[in-house]
Protein backbone atom coordinates (compact mmCIF):
# COMPACT_ATOMS: atom_id res chain seq x y z
CA UNK A 1 0.00 0.00 0.00
CA UNK A 2 1.00 3.49 -0.42
CA UNK A 3 0.48 5.91 1.96
CA UNK A 4 -0.32 9.66 0.93
CA UNK A 5 0.20 12.51 2.83
CA UNK A 6 -1.62 15.51 0.96
CA UNK A 7 -2.49 19.28 2.68
CA UNK A 8 -3.11 22.55 2.33
CA UNK A 9 -1.06 24.29 5.41
CA UNK A 10 -0.55 27.97 5.01
CA UNK A 11 0.75 28.36 9.19
CA UNK A 12 1.70 24.53 9.38
CA UNK A 13 -0.91 23.32 11.43
CA UNK A 14 -2.30 20.87 9.35
CA UNK A 15 0.37 19.77 7.51
CA UNK A 16 1.83 19.09 11.12
CA UNK A 17 -1.53 16.50 12.28
CA UNK A 18 -0.99 14.63 8.50
CA UNK A 19 2.45 14.27 9.02
CA UNK A 20 2.55 12.39 12.23
CA UNK A 21 -0.52 10.27 11.19
CA UNK A 22 1.30 9.71 7.92
CA UNK A 23 4.10 8.11 9.74
CA UNK A 24 1.57 6.48 12.27
CA UNK A 25 -0.12 4.67 9.88
CA UNK A 26 2.75 3.54 7.99
CA UNK A 27 4.49 2.58 11.38
CA UNK A 28 1.51 0.02 11.61
CA UNK A 29 2.30 -1.58 7.85
CA UNK A 30 4.50 -3.69 7.18
CA UNK A 31 5.46 -2.29 3.07
CA UNK A 32 4.22 0.90 3.08
CA UNK A 33 5.54 3.65 1.06
CA UNK A 34 4.98 7.21 2.09
CA UNK A 35 4.26 10.31 -0.53
CA UNK A 36 3.90 13.82 0.99
CA UNK A 37 2.00 16.30 -1.30
CA UNK A 38 2.06 19.71 0.07
CA UNK A 39 0.14 21.71 -1.75
CA UNK A 40 -0.06 24.99 -0.51
CA UNK A 41 1.99 27.11 -2.90
CA UNK A 42 0.76 28.49 -5.95
CA UNK A 43 2.70 26.42 -7.84
CA UNK A 44 1.80 22.64 -5.92
CA UNK A 45 -1.72 23.64 -7.64
CA UNK A 46 -1.18 23.92 -11.33
CA UNK A 47 -1.85 20.44 -12.45
CA UNK A 48 -4.53 17.97 -10.58
CA UNK A 49 -3.35 15.48 -7.87
CA UNK A 50 -4.13 12.21 -9.06
CA UNK A 51 -4.12 8.67 -7.22
CA UNK A 52 -4.04 5.05 -7.58
CA UNK A 53 -6.60 2.23 -6.25
CA UNK A 54 -3.60 1.11 -3.94
CA UNK A 55 -3.01 3.96 -2.79
CA UNK A 56 -4.20 5.38 1.27
CA UNK A 57 -4.68 9.08 0.89
CA UNK A 58 -4.53 11.09 4.31
CA UNK A 59 -6.08 14.28 3.25
CA UNK A 60 -5.46 17.55 5.58
CA UNK A 61 -7.28 20.93 4.72
CA UNK A 62 -7.63 23.40 7.77
CA UNK A 63 -10.96 24.69 7.66
CA UNK A 64 -12.08 28.54 7.68
CA UNK A 65 -15.77 30.40 8.71
CA UNK A 66 -16.89 26.27 9.14
CA UNK A 67 -16.59 25.24 5.51
CA UNK A 68 -13.35 23.93 3.26
CA UNK A 69 -11.52 27.45 2.11
CA UNK A 70 -13.35 28.07 -1.06
CA UNK A 71 -10.71 29.41 -3.24
CA UNK A 72 -9.45 25.79 -2.93
CA UNK A 73 -12.22 24.41 -4.46
CA UNK A 74 -11.50 24.81 -8.07
CA UNK A 75 -8.65 22.58 -7.40
CA UNK A 76 -10.07 19.72 -5.02
CA UNK A 77 -12.36 19.08 -7.98
CA UNK A 78 -10.06 18.20 -10.23
CA UNK A 79 -8.55 15.81 -8.20
CA UNK A 80 -8.91 12.12 -9.70
CA UNK A 81 -8.81 9.26 -7.44
CA UNK A 82 -9.15 6.24 -9.00
CA UNK A 83 -10.91 4.42 -5.88
CA UNK A 84 -8.21 4.96 -3.56
CA UNK A 85 -9.19 4.85 -0.20
CA UNK A 86 -9.00 7.85 1.70
CA UNK A 87 -9.10 9.60 5.23
CA UNK A 88 -10.40 12.80 5.16
CA UNK A 89 -9.14 15.52 8.24
CA UNK A 90 -9.94 18.95 9.12
CA UNK A 91 -8.09 21.10 11.49
CA UNK A 92 -9.40 24.14 12.85
CA UNK A 93 -8.55 27.15 15.23
CA UNK A 94 -10.91 25.70 18.54
CA UNK A 95 -14.53 27.43 17.34
CA UNK A 96 -16.00 24.76 15.39
CA UNK A 97 -15.73 22.94 12.02
CA UNK A 98 -19.43 22.91 11.51
CA UNK A 99 -20.06 21.60 7.79
CA UNK A 100 -16.48 21.28 6.88
CA UNK A 101 -15.52 18.00 7.94
CA UNK A 102 -18.64 16.75 5.82
CA UNK A 103 -17.74 18.74 2.95
CA UNK A 104 -14.32 17.47 2.53
CA UNK A 105 -15.53 14.05 2.78
CA UNK A 106 -17.83 14.59 -0.01
CA UNK A 107 -15.16 16.80 -1.98
CA UNK A 108 -13.02 13.33 -1.87
CA UNK A 109 -15.87 10.73 -2.74
CA UNK A 110 -16.80 12.86 -5.83
CA UNK A 111 -12.93 12.54 -6.73
CA UNK A 112 -13.75 9.02 -6.92
CA UNK A 113 -12.40 8.06 -3.68
CA UNK A 114 -13.33 5.88 -0.39
CA UNK A 115 -13.53 7.73 2.64
CA UNK A 116 -12.98 5.33 5.31
CA UNK A 117 -12.05 7.46 8.19
CA UNK A 118 -12.47 11.32 9.31
CA UNK A 119 -11.15 13.39 12.06
CA UNK A 120 -10.94 16.56 13.07
CA UNK A 121 -8.19 18.48 15.02
CA UNK A 122 -7.38 21.82 16.72
CA UNK A 123 -4.99 24.10 15.78
CA UNK A 124 -3.96 27.56 16.86
CA UNK A 125 -6.16 30.19 15.19
CA UNK A 126 -4.85 31.50 11.94
CA UNK A 127 -5.93 34.99 12.93
CA UNK A 128 -4.58 34.80 16.50
CA UNK A 129 -1.97 34.58 19.04
CA UNK A 130 -3.25 33.47 21.82
CA UNK A 131 -6.41 30.93 20.68
CA UNK A 132 -5.65 27.62 20.91
CA UNK A 133 -2.35 28.25 21.04
CA UNK A 134 0.48 25.47 21.01
CA UNK A 135 -1.85 23.35 19.58
CA UNK A 136 -2.12 20.72 18.02
CA UNK A 137 -0.35 19.64 21.23
CA UNK A 138 0.96 16.48 23.05
CA UNK A 139 -2.74 15.70 23.61
CA UNK A 140 -3.80 16.55 20.37
CA UNK A 141 -1.14 13.82 19.15
CA UNK A 142 -1.79 11.21 21.44
CA UNK A 143 -5.20 11.28 19.77
CA UNK A 144 -3.35 11.26 16.35
CA UNK A 145 -2.00 8.27 17.34
CA UNK A 146 -5.43 6.29 18.14
CA UNK A 147 -6.68 7.17 15.13
CA UNK A 148 -3.80 5.80 13.23
CA UNK A 149 -4.33 2.39 15.52
CA UNK A 150 -7.89 2.83 14.50
CA UNK A 151 -7.66 3.06 10.70
CA UNK A 152 -5.08 0.40 10.29
CA UNK A 153 -7.64 -1.82 12.56
CA UNK A 154 -10.29 -0.51 9.68
CA UNK A 155 -8.16 -1.34 6.95
CA UNK A 156 -8.16 -5.05 7.65
CA UNK A 157 -11.99 -5.19 7.60
CA UNK A 158 -13.46 -6.76 4.08
CA UNK A 159 -16.59 -3.78 4.89
CA UNK A 160 -16.39 -0.45 6.07
CA UNK A 161 -19.80 0.73 6.28
CA UNK A 162 -20.94 4.23 5.81
CA UNK A 163 -19.29 6.91 8.45
CA UNK A 164 -21.91 8.67 10.88
CA UNK A 165 -20.43 12.70 10.98
CA UNK A 166 -21.69 15.39 12.31
CA UNK A 167 -22.86 18.10 10.65
CA UNK A 168 -25.02 19.06 7.52
CA UNK A 169 -24.65 17.07 4.23
CA UNK A 170 -26.06 19.85 2.36
CA UNK A 171 -24.23 22.17 3.71
CA UNK A 172 -25.00 26.54 2.30
CA UNK A 173 -23.67 29.11 4.74
CA UNK A 174 -20.49 30.03 5.94
CA UNK A 175 -19.60 30.97 9.11
CA UNK A 176 -20.91 34.79 10.11
CA UNK A 177 -18.55 37.12 11.93
CA UNK A 178 -20.01 39.92 13.55
CA UNK A 179 -19.03 43.64 14.47
CA UNK A 180 -19.41 45.23 17.75
CA UNK A 181 -22.80 45.81 17.25
CA UNK A 182 -23.80 42.35 16.66
CA UNK A 183 -24.19 43.04 12.49
CA UNK A 184 -22.85 40.51 9.95
CA UNK A 185 -19.70 41.79 8.82
CA UNK A 186 -17.76 40.91 5.82
CA UNK A 187 -14.26 40.13 5.72
CA UNK A 188 -13.67 39.12 2.60
CA UNK A 189 -11.93 42.76 1.20
CA UNK A 190 -10.07 43.06 4.18
CA UNK A 191 -5.91 42.53 3.71
CA UNK A 192 -2.92 43.31 6.11
CA UNK A 193 -0.72 46.11 5.70
CA UNK A 194 2.93 46.33 6.17
CA UNK A 195 4.73 48.74 8.41
CA UNK A 196 7.41 49.95 5.80
CA UNK A 197 9.40 51.45 8.83
CA UNK A 198 10.11 47.61 10.16
CA UNK A 199 9.99 45.48 6.96
CA UNK A 200 13.27 44.17 6.27
CA UNK A 201 11.99 43.25 2.28
CA UNK A 202 13.29 40.25 2.84
CA UNK A 203 10.39 38.62 -0.03
CA UNK A 204 9.33 35.63 2.45
CA UNK A 205 5.92 36.57 3.06
CA UNK A 206 5.51 37.15 -0.85
CA UNK A 207 7.26 33.61 -1.67
CA UNK A 208 4.89 32.20 1.17
CA UNK A 209 1.74 33.62 -0.33
CA UNK A 210 -0.73 30.29 -1.18
CA UNK A 211 -2.65 32.55 -3.41
CA UNK A 212 0.56 34.64 -5.13
CA UNK A 213 -1.24 37.56 -3.99
CA UNK A 214 1.98 39.10 -2.64
CA UNK A 215 3.80 41.88 -5.06
CA UNK A 216 7.37 40.75 -5.32
CA UNK A 217 8.63 44.16 -6.26
CA UNK A 218 6.63 46.01 -3.62
CA UNK A 219 5.45 43.58 -0.73
CA UNK A 220 3.42 45.95 0.86
CA UNK A 221 0.87 45.63 -2.25
CA UNK A 222 -1.11 42.95 -2.16
CA UNK A 223 -2.41 42.66 -5.70
CA UNK A 224 -4.92 39.64 -5.32
CA UNK A 225 -7.39 38.12 -3.66
CA UNK A 226 -6.41 37.94 0.68
CA UNK A 227 -7.83 34.46 1.95
CA UNK A 228 -7.01 35.40 5.59
CA UNK A 229 -5.06 32.86 6.05
CA UNK A 230 -2.88 34.72 7.81
CA UNK A 231 1.03 33.02 6.49
CA UNK A 232 2.28 36.48 5.91
CA UNK A 233 1.59 37.66 9.18
CA UNK A 234 2.61 34.63 11.10
CA UNK A 235 6.11 33.78 8.97
CA UNK A 236 6.84 37.46 8.96
CA UNK A 237 10.20 38.00 11.28
CA UNK A 238 10.36 41.66 12.50
CA UNK A 239 6.40 41.63 12.80
CA UNK A 240 5.85 44.00 9.54
CA UNK A 241 2.18 42.43 8.26
CA UNK A 242 -0.80 43.75 10.79
CA UNK A 243 -4.43 43.59 10.02
CA UNK A 244 -6.30 47.30 11.04
CA UNK A 245 -9.78 47.28 10.23
CA UNK A 246 -11.61 47.20 12.85
CA UNK A 247 -14.35 45.34 12.60
CA UNK A 248 -11.90 42.32 11.88
CA UNK A 249 -10.04 43.20 15.18
CA UNK A 250 -13.61 43.10 16.76
CA UNK A 251 -13.95 39.52 15.40
CA UNK A 252 -10.38 38.09 16.64
CA UNK A 253 -11.13 39.71 20.37
CA UNK A 254 -14.63 38.33 19.86
CA UNK A 255 -13.03 34.82 18.99
CA UNK A 256 -10.73 35.23 21.90
CA UNK A 257 -13.09 35.50 24.43
CA UNK A 258 -15.62 33.28 23.38
CA UNK A 259 -13.42 30.74 22.13
CA UNK A 260 -11.66 29.82 25.12
CA UNK A 261 -12.89 26.55 26.39
CA UNK A 262 -10.93 24.08 24.98
CA UNK A 263 -12.74 21.92 22.54
CA UNK A 264 -10.83 17.96 22.04
CA UNK A 265 -9.91 16.11 18.83
CA UNK A 266 -11.77 13.46 17.46
CA UNK A 267 -12.05 10.58 14.76
CA UNK A 268 -14.85 8.75 13.17
CA UNK A 269 -14.29 5.25 12.19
Amino acid sequence: MNICGVYFSPTGTTEKVIKVLVNSVSDRLDQASIRLVDFTPLSARQKPLHFQSDDLVLFGMPIYAGRVPNLMLPFLRRIKGAGAQAVAVVVYGNRHFDDGLVELVRLLERAGMQVIAAGAFIGQHAFSNTLAQGRPDETDLGIVESFAQAIVEKLSQTEYGTLDLPGDHQPATYYQPRNEYGSGIDIRPVKPVTDMDRCTDCKLCARICPLGSIDFADVSHISGICMKCCACVKCCPVNAKTFVDQDFLFHVKDLEQTCQTRRDAGFWI
